[in-house]
């Protein structure tokens, strides 16, 4: 019995991903490729892998022992190739990132571009979400996040900012028709544009410190989206619709230009900047150690 390595692969990879079309999104592959490689693995093994349904797909008793044994076995031979990567000039491959929307827009820019200059042999893939997933399910090689929602088997090197603060805001016309707030709690009487993530958690309640005083308001009229939405909430912030509480560096551009003035300053709350993080109980892939050892790098020249 010879099962095909890339049949395999597809096996693996819908059942990590519970399904054809999310493999396909995790892996750039299509669905119907996928669903022929473990239509011939099944025929192959003379058993059925996959209990298919029009909603979900699940393994059988037999698929999900084959996968047990396939995930170890898997990285094993993805780490036996990546030791012939190490005797090139440069490192090649992919990698594949699973960032927040806020690291995608004021973190990577900065890395990036001469990142991929300087390895030009590796092709690099960001999967920009708010969910919290585990990297290696997703088909991720390392994902960056912040420390409070790290898991424990994880090695985590700073990325970015150390230090990031929420800024308050709204337009000057919107503080010109309702006042400008000198305490959190007068938010409460205001119009504020909120954020919803991907677990159904909102952004509120807000909070404020000054001077060991610390202020939750839960104020509330737009609600969107975390992450790709948020540039909503700040042009209706700009429009007048009401006041936003988002990253400092988000709202830095419109603060500049005036379109966006800052309020209550003295109590945005500093918190601890992102972190580029990664499985420790396997070996690091050749574009991944040149990435980390990138950020290490451009860390020490700031």
């Amino acid at each position: 019995m010879k099962a095909d390595l890339g049949d395999l692969n597809a096996f693996v990879a819908v059942a990590r991903a519970g399904g054809f079309r999310e493999a396909a999104r995790v892996s750039g592959s299509s669905a119907s490729f996928l669903s022929e490689a473990v239509r011939r693995l099944e025929a192959e093994l003379d058993v059925r892998l996959l209990n298919r349904t029009t909603r979900s797909v699940v393994t059988t008793e037999a698929g999900q022992g084959l996968l047990e044994r396939l995930g170890p076995a898997l990285t094993e031979v993805e780490a036996a190739l990546d030791v012939v990567n190490r005797f090139r000039d440069t490192p090649a491959g992919s990698l594949r990132l699973n960032v927040p929307v806020s690291a995608a827009r004021l973190v990577l820019p900065a890395l990036v571009p001469p990142f991929l200059a300087a390895y030009p042999d590796i092709r690099l893939e960001i999967v920009a979400e708010e969910s919290f997933v585990d990297v290696l399910a997703a088909g991720c090689d390392a994902g960056i996040r912040y420390d409070e929602r790290l898991e424990q088997d994880m090695i985590a090197i700073p990325i970015g900012p150390r230090y990031q603060r929420f800024a308050t805001a709204a337009s000057p016309a919107y503080l010109d028709r309702h006042g400008r707030p000198q305490h959190p709690s007068e938010l409460l009487g205001h119009a504020c544009l909120l954020g919803r993530f991907a677990s159904g958690a909102l952004t509120s309640p807000w909070e404020y410190e000054r001077d060991g005083e610390v202020v939750r308001v839960e104020p509330g009229p737009l609600i969107v989206r975390v992450g790709g939405a948020t540039d909503l909430s700040v042009d209706a912030a700009i429009a007048g619709t009401g006041i936003i509480c988002v990253f400092e560096d988000w709202l830095r551009p419109h603060f500049d230009s005036g379109a966006l003035e800052p309020i209550l300053e003295p109590w945005w709350q500093r918190f601890s900047g992102p972190f580029l993080y990664y499985p420790g109980r396997r070996l690091v892939p050749a574009p991944l150690r040149a990435f980390i050892d990138f950020v290490k790098a451009s860390a020490n020249r700031a």
